[in-house]
């Protein structure tokens, strides 16, 4: 079902915007960056969720080293709006998993959130030299991890913006962390698909996919907007779908 009418479309939070265009610029000259197509009925996406509408664009890419990059934007109603990116790699290179988050109300941004995380149990020790490198804002509202958190890495960020000072310190945070994984991307070289370092990483990016479908808030929202199945094939084929076996 479409949005109401009477919903007039809602200006898009600052940090959104933001994050949206350093995320696009992050990607910019990646090798054999090219579009990934999206499932059908998936690009776009609209339904209702307590009497507002519901708006879900998606968009996939891929290069070489990395399997797949995720960016989705949500909207609801004049209220609610979400990014949420999610680079994984192809497990045949040693890089990280990049993971970013921004949940944004009327009342300003409630949470935001970015990573590197590892997938063979600790970072490569270039880019965690690297991340370690990296001024740390002083935020003033840090936010705690869920339970299945383990899968973050130490230099992960998760906040509550206090102001838009702090929202523009995130957003370059964002930015620095990107320029780390952009150079990790151009630098790394493919090992074989039958090494053990490889199969490694493919075995901690399927428990990262699985940790993350433990997010029940998630599947609540869109089981509520949707029904459950199609909440399940959306976190299982697009969402945290399952890196292909190496072969």
């Amino acid at each position: 079902m479409p949005p109401r009418q009477s919903d007039p479309p809602q200006a898009v939070p600052p940090l959104v915007t933001a994050l949206n265009g350093v995320i696009r610029s992050a990607w910019e000259g990646l090798p054999g960056l090219e579009p990934l197509p999206v499932n059908t009925g998936l690009d776009r996406i609209e339904g209702v969720l307590d009497g507002e509408g519901l708006l879900i664009s998606n968009e996939l890419l891929r290069c070489r080293g990395v399997r797949k990059i995720h960016l989705e934007l949500a909207r609801l109603g004049r209220g609610l709006q979400i990014l949420h990116c999610v680079w994984f790699p192809d497990p045949c290179f040693d890089l990280p998993i990049f993971g970013a988050d921004i949940v944004a109300g009327p009342a300003g941004v409630s949470a935001a959130i970015v990573d590197l995380s590892p997938v063979s149990g600790a970072l490569p020790a270039s880019i965690d030299r690297a991340l370690a490198a990296l001024p740390r804002p002083p935020f003033r509202q840090s936010r705690d991890l869920p339970g299945w958190g383990t899968i973050f890495s130490p230099h992960v960020c998760f906040i509550r913006p206090d102001g838009p000072d702090e929202e523009d310190l995130f957003q370059e945070h964002v930015s620095n962390v990107l320029a780390v994984l952009h150079k990790a991307v151009r630098d790394a070289s493919c090992e074989a698909v039958d090494a053990a370092s490889t199969i490694l990483r493919y075995e901690g990016q399927l428990n990262y996919c699985l940790q993350q479908k433990r997010n029940d808030k998630t599947r609540r929202v869109l089981e509520k907007a949707f029904d459950a199945d199609w909440a399940d094939r959306y976190i299982e084929s697009l969402l945290f779908d399952n890196p292909p076996r190496p072969e």
